[in-house]
């Protein structure tokens, strides 16, 4: 039988959200609580939820310590990722990822332009891979984090997607480091 056939069982997946704003608290924080409230619904594991200032070192200090908990397998952040000055996420990002996963942000933005037409390449929504740990950025649009989950995130974080996923990934993420 190959891999492509028969039923596979549903795995839960940790995953942290990370909101970065300069003004966001947990009270007002609506594109988190989006997230949050879409994770759950999938039946996977909020294992940690943060809001931090648009600062690349806060950032980096926060993904690094996300990627050296093994109980988080996902890093979901949301916010930072547009070109203002405050902008930051991709260059925090950029300072942590092993690997760049470049098919995240070309799909979120090709899903973009269907809803918003060419106001998409303001969008540096990105992801990438650190230490086994899955991370994607986000705008931080309530919208555009809707788009992300239940366009590409959803069915990538779910074992039973076909023809493959990211979750049947996760055993050897690490590989490269034994």
């Amino acid at each position: 039988m190959s891999q492509i056939e028969g039923e596979r069982e549903f795995l839960p997946v940790r995953i942290a959200v990370l909101t970065v704003s300069d003004t966001r608290k947990l009270e007002n924080d609506k594109s988190g609580d989006t997230l949050v409230a879409r994770i759950e619904a999938a039946n996977h594991i909020v294992a940690a939820r943060e809001i931090i200032k648009d600062e690349v070192p806060k950032l980096v200090e926060q993904l690094t310590a996300w990627i050296n908990d093994d109980t988080i397998d996902v890093v979901i952040a949301t916010g930072g990722t547009g070109l203002t000055g405050r902008d930051v996420t991709p260059e925090a990002f950029a300072q942590v990822c092993e690997k760049e996963i470049p098919g995240f942000g070309e799909l979120f933005r090709w899903i973009g332009y269907q809803k918003i037409k060419t106001s998409t390449i303001q969008s540096r929504a990105t992801a990438g891979l650190a230490n086994g740990t899955y991370l994607f950025a986000l705008p931080g649009s309530t919208g555009a984090c809707k788009d992300a989950w239940d366009d590409i995130l959803v069915h990538q974080l779910d074992a039973r997607t076909r023809p493959c996923n990211m979750v049947e990934l996760m055993p050897r993420l690490k590989e490269h480091l034994v």
